[in-house]
């Protein structure tokens, strides 16, 4: 199967350094083809899940909407996630195309649900930093399970403008860092979709299991010092709590920071995002996608940001005076608002909108974005997930 040509000659335009391939001969390597597809089927699901929360979110969200949450207008914010949605659709074409040159069938039969992190501004904007971070470490974690270059090279293509979305929702937090950390974490399929599965609605069967999901069930800002409490449906009142362990992973470490799991405190050191796991014993997980040891894992991730070192930029799209009235919620709070999500995504629902200033142009999705570029207007996604080998 001679994919990656064609490959080329579809994303051209998207991807014009991709370059042609040796055609698979081996059955060993129409194996390995077999995991590429696998997980660019699963990419592309995620993407689509991108795609239709910033839709929605656009669709929702008026001037007075961002006005209370903080920003002077509607402008810098609705620019800026109109751009990021149109990336995400614009990632799933591609991704959908491909997998069609390949003669496999895109997954377009997932629904997903968002009125739970859409309740406000400042939840969605905060929702949205964690929906940008596993599309990063998904995108890191998935690199290890391609085994194609030029599909690889693609989907690291994808991976660094998710990066960039992520530095500008750290901006537009107010109280984050644009950069936290020389370097990103990466995790696992099956890690992503215990942060991922909450924006599922119903069955969604991409053949890779899921993590117990993991909240972080604080309230109100997280920062150094604050002694971290949970919930997960694998912790049962029968569990011994005392036996269990939390684990921080961050960027740039070498392994996680193994806590007792009734005295989890967030250290000093940690700033930006932080990966948190439920273990059975206290050996550090490491930070290897490859090499971390599955078996003691218990639950989680939880993803959650740690803002201690807030930056003058921005002050620039919130203004210092406004940052200090603005109502928002941390990291974990938005990741327990992913757990608990409910309602249902709407289909057909009309191009979404930000309110002009001035008398400017509006900013307006494509319409066929909020149902997902297939035909059918299914489709809609983020991230990756745990794919056999």
């Amino acid at each position: 199967m001679h994919f990656t040509s064609t490959f080329l000659a579809l994303t051209a335009a998207v991807l014009p350094f991709v370059s042609a391939a040796p055609a698979i001969t081996t059955n060993a390597h129409a194996r390995r083809a077999a995991a590429d597809i696998l997980v660019f089927k699963f990419a592309d699901v995620l993407e689509q899940l991108e795609s239709a929360f910033y839709a929605q979110a656009l669709a929702k969200f008026q001037e007075a909407d961002f006005i209370a949450a903080g920003f002077p207008n509607s402008r810098i914010p609705g620019e800026q996630f109109l751009t990021i949605q149109k990336d995400e659709a614009t990632h799933s074409v591609v991704l959908q195309a491909a997998l069609k040159s390949f003669g496999e069938t895109p997954i377009t039969n997932c629904k997903f649900k968002f009125d739970g992190a859409l309740t406000d501004v400042a939840t969605m904007a905060a929702t949205a930093r964690i929906v940008e971070n596993v599309g990063v470490s998904a995108y890191l974690g998935g690199a290890t399970l391609i085994t194609d270059p030029v599909l690889l090279t693609a989907a690291g293509s994808i991976l660094t403008v998710e990066a960039r979305h992520q530095t500008i929702l750290n901006v537009l937090s107010a109280s984050g860092t644009a950069v936290p950390s020389p370097f990103d974490f990466a995790l696992t399929p099956s890690e992503i979709l215990a942060l991922a599965g909450g924006f599922f609605d119903g069955p969604c069967d991409l053949g890779i299991p899921a993590n117990p999901a993991l909240a972080v069930t604080n309230t109100g800002a997280v920062g150094p010092g604050t002694k971290l409490t949970f919930s997960s449906p694998a912790l049962t009142p029968n569990l011994d709590t005392n036996t269990l362990f939390c684990q921080m992973l961050v960027g740039g470490k070498a392994t996680a920071l193994p806590l007792p799991f009734n005295e989890c405190v967030v250290p000093g050191d940690i700033n930006g995002p932080v990966a948190i796991f439920i273990t059975s014993d206290h050996q550090p997980l490491v930070n290897n996608v490859v090499n971390r040891d599955t078996l003691k894992l218990v639950a989680g991730p939880a993803l959650a940001f740690i803002d201690i070192a807030p930056q003058s930029i921005g002050s620039l799209v919130r203004g210092s005076a406004v940052v200090a009235q603005t109502t928002t919620i941390s990291g974990a709070e938005a990741t327990s608002i992913i757990l608990a999500a409910s309602g249902t995504a709407t289909a057909g629902a009309p191009a979404p909108t930000v309110t002009p200033i001035n008398g400017a142009a509006p900013l307006a999705a494509t319409a066929n974005t909020l149902q997902g570029p297939s035909k059918d207007g299914l489709t809609n996604v983020i991230g990756w997930s745990n794919f056999a080998q």
